[in-house]
């Protein structure tokens, strides 16, 4: 049986003073190995283990990311079914009706008596692709848990002024629009 050095010797990938230095650092490598009573680590062999190791990391973070975005999916979806379902008229569209939206202020144009329930907190402006539609604030309260950032809170007014508010002898009236 031909071992595998005289193999590449024979075909000519490496001469005899390198088969030689090889079995040298391998004669004084199990000399080690015996001396100190450790084996020497196959260092391509951690190498491949470490390189195995990485890969499986990097696929857990990419599968988790791909989980993340998947789920986020199908919660917004969840909310467009909900919004979609639920949705409430905005009446005629005479009385203009302002609120925020993230930064900005935003407007749509409701019946009187759309605008008196989202006053009095019946019914809650839900924003999907730039688009406002008005919901039940049951729905809405089911909405937020999923997607808070599409539903526009709206803040009620306080019915007691602050204690040390230098303007609560002056009321301002109910029918004051912006």
């Amino acid at each position: 049986m031909v071992s595998l050095q005289e193999q590449l010797m024979k075909a000519g990938l490496v001469d005899k003073k390198k088969v030689n230095k090889a079995k040298q650092d391998k004669s004084k490598q199990w000399k080690e190995e015996l001396r100190t009573g450790e084996k020497a680590a196959d260092q391509a062999r951690e190498a491949v283990l470490e390189q195995q190791r990485k890969q499986a990391e990097r696929a857990r973070e990419l599968n988790a990311q791909r989980d993340a975005a998947a789920s986020q999916k199908a919660i917004m979806a969840q909310v467009v079914q909900m919004v979609q379902q639920h949705r409430q008229s905005k009446g005629k569209g005479d009385v203009p009706y302002n609120f925020t939206f993230g930064s900005k202020i935003e407007r749509i144009h409701v019946s009187a008596a759309v605008q008196q329930h989202l006053v009095n907190g019946r019914l809650v402006i839900v924003v999907l692709d730039d688009v406002a539609e008005l919901v039940p604030r049951v729905v809405a309260e089911k909405i937020a848990e999923r997607a808070p950032e599409v539903v526009v809170s709206v803040k009620k007014a306080a019915s007691e002024p602050a204690e040390d508010d230098p303007y609560a002898d002056y009321k301002i009236p109910d029918d004051f629009t912006w």
